[in-house]
Formats: C-alpha cells, sequence, structure tokens
C-alpha cells in the first residue's frame, strides 16, 4: 500500500522543509554513519555512478566492437559471415549466464573486488581474441571473454546502494543509457579499426579500454555495499559527512570485511530464478527481452550480412552507418525517459499530498516506447525488402534505438521498485533473459528474411514484442499492486 507521510518538519542546515517535501531524501531511512553510502557527497556518488556505468558499456564494446568486421574475419578463416556472427552469440549467452556467479559473489565479498577482477579477465581475453590464429582460437577466447560484464548485474545494485527513491529514476537513466550505448558505440569504434588496422585490432582496442578502465577503479572506485541497520524514523538532518578523501580511503581497501554474510551454493542460481514466479518481475522481464532483441541485439548480429549483400557496404561504412543510427536514437531517447520517469513520481507525490506512488505509476513511461518500436521495425523491414536509399532502414534503426532506450529504464525501474532488497536478482533475470533471447537471431534471422521477406519478418516481430509481449503489461498497470500484496515478499 502507499505510505503515508505526516506534514512534521525536519530540520535542515538551511531551512525547515514539509517531510513531504523531503521524503526522497529518506527512504530508505540512512544511517548515521558517514561511511554509509546515501550519506556520500554527491560528486562521490557520481564518480561511482559514472564508473560503473562505463564498466557496463565496456560489456557492451566487448560484445559488438567486431560486428562491422564479419567479412574480413571471414575471408582470412574461410567461413561464412553467419558463422562468424556466431563468436558474438556466443558472448551474448555467456552475458546473461556470468553473472549467476559474480552477483552472489558482490553480494558477499563487495562490489568493489568483483569489478577489478572481472575486468582483468576482460583485458585478457580480448587480447587473446585479437591474437587467435584459428576459429577454434577465436571461439575459445570469446568464450571467456563472454563471462566478463559483471557490471551488466552489479550495477543496479550499486545504483541501489547510492541513491534516495526518487533519485534512482534518473540514476537508473544514466546506467542504462551508458550500457546500452556501449554495443551502439562499438561498430563506430569497430568500423574504422577494421578496415584501415584489420579485424584483429577490434579486439586490441577493446584489450586497451579494459586495461584503462582497470587502472580508474583500482584507484577510483569505492565500495558501495554496506550492511545498513533498520530504521523506522525519520532522521534530522544534515545527514553527517566526512571528508571525500577519508571516504575513499577507507572504502579503497581490500577486502571490505561482512561477517553477517554468508554464501552457500543456493545463492548462485536460485535467486534470480526465483523472482520469476513474481509479475511485476517476469512480464516486464519478458517484455523487456523481446523489444531489446528487435531493436538492439538483431541488427548488430545481422547488418553486417544485410548491408554488404543489400547496399554492397565495407567494414567502414557498416560501422559508421548502423553505430551512428543506434547512438544517435538510444541518447536522445535515454535523456527522455529519466527525466519523465521521475517527474511522473514527482507529480504524484504532489498530487496525492505527499502519498509515496505505487512501482505502477512508472509504467505510465513506456507508452513511447510501445509506439515507436514497431514503427522503426516496420520502416527497417519494408525499406530493406523494396531497396529505398539506405538511409531509410537505418532511421527505422534510430527510432526503434530511441523507444527502446525508454522501455529499458521503465521496466528496470519499475521491476527493481517493485522488490528493492532483491534489486541485483531482478537486475540478473533481465539481463539473463536478454541476453537468451538475443542469443538466437543469428541462426534465423538473415535466412528468415530471405525466405519471407524482410517485410513480413519485421512485421512478425513488431507483433510479437509490440502485441503479445505487452498484454501483460497492461495488465499490471492496473492490477500490479494488487498482485503483488497477494504474492507478499520473497523470503
Amino acid at each position: 500500500m502507499p505510505q503515508r507521510l505526516s506534514t512534521k518538519l525536519i530540520e535542515s542546515t538551511d531551512e525547515k522543509l514539509p517531510i513531504q517535501d523531503a521524503v526522497h531524501q529518506i527512504l530508505p531511512v540512512p544511517s548515521d554513519d558517514p561511511q554509509d553510502p546515501l550519506n556520500w557527497s554527491v560528486s562521490l556518488k557520481a564518480s561511482a555512478l559514472i564508473q560503473v556505468s562505463l564498466l557496463a558499456a565496456l560489456g557492451g564494446i566487448n560484445t559488438a566492437i567486431i560486428n562491422p568486421a564479419y567479412v574480413p574475419i571471414s575471408e582470412e578463416l574461410d567461413i561464412s559471415t553467419i558463422t562468424v556472427s556466431y563468436q558474438t552469440t556466443i558472448v551474448l549467452i555467456l552475458n546473461g549466464v556470468g553473472p549467476w556467479i559474480w552477483v552472489p559473489l558482490a553480494n558477499r565479498y563487495g562490489r568493489r573486488p568483483i569489478l577489478i577482477g572481472t575486468t582483468a579477465l576482460g583485458f585478457a581475453s580480448a587480447l587473446g581474441a585479437g591474437y587467435a590464429r584459428t576459429w577454434a582460437q577465436l571461439i575459445g577466447a570469446r568464450v571467456v571473454n563472454g563471462f566478463f560484464p559483471a557490471a551488466f548485474s552489479i550495477g543496479p545494485a550499486v545504483v541501489m546502494d547510492l541513491f534516495f527513491f526518487h533519485q534512482r529514476g534518473r540514476a537508473m537513466g544514466i546506467f542504462t543509457v551508458t550500457t546500452v550505448n556501449g554495443s551502439h558505440i562499438a561498430p563506430l569504434l569497430g568500423g574504422p579499426l577494421g578496415q584501415f588496422l584489420g579485424w584483429r585490432w577490434c579486439f586490441k582496442f577493446a584489450a586497451i579500454l579494459n586495461g584503462v578502465m582497470l587502472l580508474i577503479i583500482l584507484l577510483g572506485f569505492p565500495e558501495t555495499l554496506y550492511d545498513r541497520p533498520e530504521r523506522d524514523s525519520f532522521v534530522a538532518f544534515p545527514r553527517p559527512r566526512q571528508p571525500f578523501r577519508t571516504i575513499m580511503l577507507s572504502r579503497l581497501k581490500l577486502p571490505q570485511h561482512y561477517p553477517q554474510r554468508k554464501l552457500h551454493s543456493k545463492q548462485f542460481v536460485y535467486p534470480s530464478i526465483r523472482m520469476a514466479r513474481y509479475p511485476s518481475v517476469i512480464f516486464p522481464a519478458l517484455y523487456f527481452a523481446a523489444q531489446y532483441g528487435f531493436a538492439s541485439i538483431l541488427p548488430a548480429v545481422t547488418v553486417a550480412s544485410i548491408f554488404h549483400s543489400k547496399f554492397e557496404w565495407d567494414t567502414l561504412q557498416i560501422g559508421l552507418g548502423y553505430g551512428a543510427a543506434l547512438t544517435i536514437g538510444g541518447s536522445l531517447g535515454e535523456l527522455a525517459a529519466g527525466m519523465v520517469l521521475d517527474a511522473i513520481v514527482k507529480r504524484r507525490i504532489k498530487r496525492f499530498d505527499g502519498e509515496v506512488p505505487e512501482p505502477e505509476a512508472r509504467l505510465q513511461a513506456i507508452w513511447t516506447g510501445e509506439i515507436l518500436v514497431p514503427t522503426g521495425l516496420l520502416i527497417y523491414g519494408f525499406t530493406l525488402q523494396y531497396k529505398t536509399h539506405w538511409i531509410a532502414p537505418l532511421v527505422g534503426m534510430g527510432i526503434s534505438a530511441f523507444a527502446i532506450q525508454v522501455i529499458t529504464t521503465t521496466t528496470y525501474t519499475y521491476a527493481i521498485e517493485c522488490y528493492r532488497e532483491q534489486g541485483s536478482d531482478v537486475a540478473q533475470l533481465f539481463n539473463l533473459l536478454r541476453q537468451v533471447f538475443g542469443f538466437t537471431f543469428a541462426f534465423y534471422a538473415v535466412k528468415l528474411c530471405e525466405e519471407i521477406g524482410y517485410q513480413f519478418t519485421f512485421l512478425m516481430f513488431a507483433l510479437l514484442g509490440s502485441g503479445l509481449a505487452f498484454v501483460p503489461i497492461v495488465g499490471l498497470m492496473f492490477r500490479g499492486g494488487q498482485v503483488r500484496e497477494k504474492l507478499g515478499k520473497p523470503e
């Protein structure tokens, strides 16, 4: 049920504010410890958020930087471009499986050691792929690389560690736009590298980026995991603060100790899978996976084959063309999504006299994405089928990229707000379904387009994602709170 707030006053350094105006600052209720991440300065919180967001983006870059260079790989290793795409799809599926290992370890030993270790793994495996001499060696290196992007699922947990209720929409917006645009920016890097330096330098450059980020987080990413005692009362302001240097020196130490936290075998798979029984998680996750797969992953694993055959594009043109479409559309979409989500929450609080809104209020932001994803898919499919100018399918791609950012931020934030304590598990399930769904495209998408036509293929995708998968979301808008209350909280 919505939480009703009194109108008592709380003390601030400069003014007294009605508690309904300050509620965002005290939900969740912070401790009196300056080491509590909720009490950190804005600059320290922003630094941690930016670093974990860049790490997640780096996961997308590692996965997709090679996509424009399928043709030169196929020529050197004497395999088809569709076969070459399998080294990307194997990374996609392992991106979904890897968090089953990393999230429980991060919940036990802290975010910092896991992010450092996995970034080192990404550096070594990307370098190995760059020096691979056979198809088997390349696949082996890419398998290891697929386990690297722990930040995909740890990032949302870091957002929960750092930010108060009303701040999480925008913080998740920053995280998701950075994460998603990692795979969008990747072809902008991979196209020129593959064209002028050869496909191996796509992987070598990814290794360089991994090495740089490894150094940055070693020196600058503070541990955000904190065991906060539960408090029912509101706290006085100003909140306790310590100098930036003091907090950094304390939170950079390895290892941090969490004696009350235990690690059990059932924590490695069960926590994320159990969240699938809750409609407020599984239906947004399935909707997100379908739409993200059609709007983002599908172009990534098929664009090299399609644009090379349709428009005779080379590696550089493929990288710059579809990379620019996805990046521009995705960035604009996320700028809109984060602001809209937070504005909806603030408006509801003001409208209902300080009443904290149900998470379902956030779902009202999804309509823009629901309309524009199928619009972009249909433009893409029909313009490819009827051989229009190359700018037309790229426009369709950009529209879908804009829309998927709205859907990503809305579904992630909604599901995590429904089950805040299980935020890492929710994010892990989202990531798993997204990667598993996207893993399948390379095996059938191009062949299906050739068999029934691009227009009917993408019409089918639009109906599946924006039709069938969206029906349960409408149900959650009206009955989500009741269903959630009936099922109770996860044990």
